[in-house]
Formats: C-alpha cells, structure tokens, sequence
C-alpha cells in the first residue's frame, strides 16, 4: 500500500513535516508494511519557509534587518539543502505582527528588511527565491526593498526618498542603474494569493490599508502616492503596473516585484505543489492524507487541504483529511475531491492542552481511519475469494 502524507501545519500545535511523521506513525500500526510518501505542504503563507526547508534537508538563516519603522530586528529565511533555493517570507522582516496596533502607520513603515533578507539569500549564492508576501505592515510599493537592492528613488532635489509610503507623492526620478547585478540571474516565483490592482477603490491601499493602521484621509493619500509611482514607472521604466492581478499585494509590493525583478506571481498553495512535485508523487497512490489545524468554508479558496484534494481527484486517488477543528461548509468540500474529513479530538478538552496534544490525536485519528480501511480490505478480500471459490465449482 503506498500512502501520501501531504499535511499543512496544524498552526501552535505540530508543524507540517511532525504532522506528517505523527500520521506515518497511525498508518504503521495497522500497516507495518505501508509506503508512506511524506510531502511536508503550505499554501505559501506561515509556515512555508519551514516546510520546504524540511523538505529539502535545508537550514533556517537569521539575520539582522531594518524593521517596518526602521528599527533593527532580527529575520529568517529557508535555504534549501543544495543552496539553490531561498524560501522568504515578507512577514519575517516586514510583517504586521511586529508593531502593536497603535505602531501601524503605512504612511513610515518600510519593506526596506525584505530587500535585506533577499540580498541575504543572493550571498549565498541561490539562482531561485520562493517569497510569500502575506501578512505585511507596508504600503511602499516595495520601493524600501528595493533600494534596499540598490534602486534609487529621488526627490526634485536629488535626495533620496525616506522611508513609507507617504513619500512616494515626492519621487521625481528612478534609477535603476546600481539594481545588483546578481539578481538578473536569480528567479523570482511569488505565492499571492490576492487579485487586487496596485491602484483604485480595490486596490492596495483601499482594500489593505485600514488593516495597517490608515485613516480614511491617509488611505486617499496613499492611492495617490501610488498612482503618482505607477506613473513614473510607466514613463520611465516602460513599464504599466497600474491595473495588474496581484500587483497590490503586500501594499503594491507584488506590483515592483514584477516591474523591477520579473518575478512570476502564482497562487501560492499551486507554488508549493510544482515545488514538492506532488502531483508525481500521488500518481499510484492508494490513498492521499491531508490536513491542517482547521477545515471549513473557507478551505476552497486555496487553502492546502483543497489544493492536494484537487490533485488527487484529478488522479483518482481518495483524499481523506485530518483537523484539529472541522467548521461549517464542509459539506461542499466532499465534491471537490474529499472523501472523508476527520476531527481529531477524542475528548472535551481546553484549547492549551488540545495544541500540545496534537500529535497524539493525529495519530490515534490516523490509527482508527487505518483500521477502516483494513476491515474493508479484508472484507473485499473475501468477496474476491468468494467469487473465485464459485467461478471453480
């Protein structure tokens, strides 16, 4: 029997790869002689970096970076085991979970940490970064990581643009002259998975900005600073930003992404599945087992669970999920490739102790799905034999 192991994290509780392990455990008491295929999954958000670190027998790099309001902080991210590979996420360096509430201005806070930890990965000489740009705190357009690579953004004077988002209304000049030369050799793939243009009333600074800490007036003004930069880029660079699918992800800097580094936007759940080359790995299998702390309506809209579904039914291989909460409308999800969704708490218990837990009910969950599938094995087994003892009398 050849099961594929291809869970998310189950977030505070177990990551990816242990959650993986704790279902190889379940499998192996009923089936001692299972192949389990173990594909540690992430849908490009937390927890991506440590999945396909974990995947590629990586290593987690920290360095010291500008923070969101120009403070020092320390940021993380994946080096694939051949030291080829980056894996970034934005939120390491420039995230929304670094200020408290009050902090939030993205009028001063500054993607300029996320343009470090990609310099960081180019020293070491990786030719492919992976970058996940949820969860940030900035609405720059990404001009701090970008200067932050060399780019120069100036204002009538010459001087050089401060930090934030509410200085791009002064940016007179680009240059892209002193843009580190290395990158032109690097491939950039980017998990987005919003649609929103960089400008307008379903924009970056529309639809993101309140979240970061914007005003009313200073959401006006900061659609403004980015149409001003579109403008330029357009004129300057030759290259129009303004109206892109993804290109106000992380505050504009999907839309940068593109124009200064070429990099290829994609969802991210299907990033990380070309990556793992899960689709190879399910081919044969006879059951899939996914997962993640919590399944509900809100797992068809990319989420990991419903992307490794979508491959397996492609294939014909049954998918049966494990969460630590099963919520409403999954009833939908049975028709997308699911064939069972199984909670994994065995008792009332307080949600502490059911995070520390996790691994035990995964496994105990996956032990008890497994003895199932034995008892119809058997049963199917002696229906063949019966068949077998008629057809010779």
């Amino acid at each position: 029997m050849k099961i594929v192991l291809a869970p998310d994290s189950f977030k505070e509780s177990m990551t990816a790869k242990n959650a993986a392990l704790a279902m190889e455990r379940g499998i192996h008491k009923v089936f001692p002689d299972a192949k389990c295929v173990i594909v540690p999954m992430a849908d490009g958000g937390e927890g991506t970096v440590e999945s396909l670190v974990d995947l590629t027998d990586g290593e987690i790099m920290e360095t010291q970076v500008v923070g969101p309001l120009g403070e020092t902080i320390f940021a993380q991210y994946g080096l694939s085991g051949d030291g080829k590979l980056a894996i970034i996420e934005m939120a390491s360096a420039s995230g929304i979970h670094l200020l408290k509430k009050e902090e939030r201005n993205p009028l001063k806070t500054t993607s300029f940490g996320t343009g470090q930890l990609i310099k960081a990965a180019v020293d070491k000489g990786v030719t492919r970064i992976i970058m996940g740009i949820g969860g940030s705190v900035t609405n720059d357009a990404g001009v701090g990581m970008l200067q932050a690579l060399g780019c120069s953004f100036k204002d009538r004077n010459g001087n050089e643009l401060p930090y934030g988002g509410g200085n791009l209304g002064l940016l007179h000049e680009i240059d892209v002259s002193q843009l580190d030369p290395r990158l032109a050799s690097v491939s950039f793939e980017v998990a987005c998975d919003v649609t929103n243009p960089l400008i307008g009333k379903n924009g970056a600074s529309y639809i993101f900005g309140p979240q970061k800490g914007a005003t009313p007036e200073m959401v006006e003004q900061l659609d403004q600073n980015l149409t001003h930069f579109s403008e330029l880029v357009k004129v300057q660079l030759g290259k129009d930003i303004a109206e892109i699918e993804g290109g106000g992800a992380a505050g504009g800097l999907g839309a940068s992404l593109l124009a200064f580094l070429d990099a290829f936007l994609k969802k991210g759940i299907d990033l990380v599945i070309d990556y793992t080359n899960l689709e190879e790995k399910i081919i044969g299998a006879d059951y899939v087992f996914t997962g993640e702390g919590s399944i509900d309506h809100q797992t068809i809209y990319g989420k990991t669970p419903f992307g490794v579904a979508t491959i397996s039914e492609k294939h014909g291989v049954p998918v049966i999920a494990f969460a630590g909460r099963v919520g409403d409308g999954v009833q939908e999800l049975y028709s997308h490739g699911f064939t069972a969704i199984i909670g994994i708490l065995n008792e009332l218990t307080s949600l502490d102790d059911a995070l520390k837990a996790g691994e035990i009910n995964l496994e105990l969950a996956v032990e008890n799905i497994c003895r199932i599938i034995e008892q119809e094995r058997m049963i199917e087994c002696k229906a063949n034999l019966s068949i077998q003892e008629n057809l010779t009398n």
